[in-house]
């Protein structure tokens, strides 16, 4: 019985080693090497194929100096307002969540952009204790590793935007018919006002409350500076 405890303890020990350095070696790597897939991407295009439909996966990599100078700002303004400010965590928005919550307000997220770029390229979508543990560790991994220009890279470039589009480039060409570079501030403003349900909400045929949202995100952006490009 020992015996197997000593080796239950030892595989245990091996795979926490193994997954502190392969998690500490990719965020070195993404630090500099495009990512080109995410944990979500391949989740939809499994439901896809379960669903009988064709793969839908439209996503260009960018870099972020050959993106609108408006979309950091845009999705700044609508996410993540301290962006520039926090090391990863806002815990002024979360306790202002908490404290919503506790007055029987509606549930809203506090989760910043480092938070929801650690989720989209290292973990799967589902809300669970074990995600938001993992979710903790990544961004401050990224945080410590990434600078905030390659945080926003990252996150512009990977962020579902639509029904199998991924990133600024591929949300440009499909749905405004230009490059990431050529949107213009009404345009970045849009696409950030649908990031909360990209799949619900759609930037090619706006509802009223997404227009709603589009325009309280531009009345914010005139509060954010241009966001630092990328060397």
């Amino acid at each position: 019985m020992k015996s197997l405890l000593r080796f239950v303890l030892k595989v245990l020990r091996w795979c926490i080693i193994l997954f502190i350095g392969s998690s500490i070696f990719f965020t070195l790597l993404y630090r500099w090497v495009p990512v080109r897939i995410t944990p979500l991407m391949i989740i939809r295009c499994v439901q896809q194929v379960s669903h009988g439909e064709k793969i839908r996966l439209r996503c260009h990599w960018v870099p972020l100096d050959e993106m609108s100078r408006y979309l950091p700002v845009a999705v700044i303004a609508s996410e993540d307002q301290r962006f520039l400010l926090h090391h990863g965590f806002d815990f002024s928005a979360i306790q202002q969540a908490v404290e919503e919550h506790e007055r029987g307000g509606r549930r809203r997220g506090a989760s910043t952009i480092s938070q929801q770029t650690a989720k989209n390229v290292f973990l799967w979508p589902a809300s669970s204790w074990v995600r938001k543990g993992l979710e903790v560790y990544f961004t401050g991994l990224i945080e410590i590793c990434w600078s905030k220009e390659r945080i926003m890279e990252v996150y512009l470039n990977v962020i579902e935007t639509g029904d199998g589009i991924y990133g600024a480039e591929a949300v440009a060409q499909l749905n405004f018919g230009c490059t990431a570079k050529e949107l213009s501030r009404t345009q970045c403003a849009l696409i950030a006002a649908t990031l909360p349900n990209p799949l619900k909400f759609d930037s090619v045929r706006p509802s009223r409350y997404v227009m709603r949202r589009q325009q309280a995100i531009m009345k914010q952006m005139k509060h954010v500076p241009l966001f630092k490009k990328a060397k």
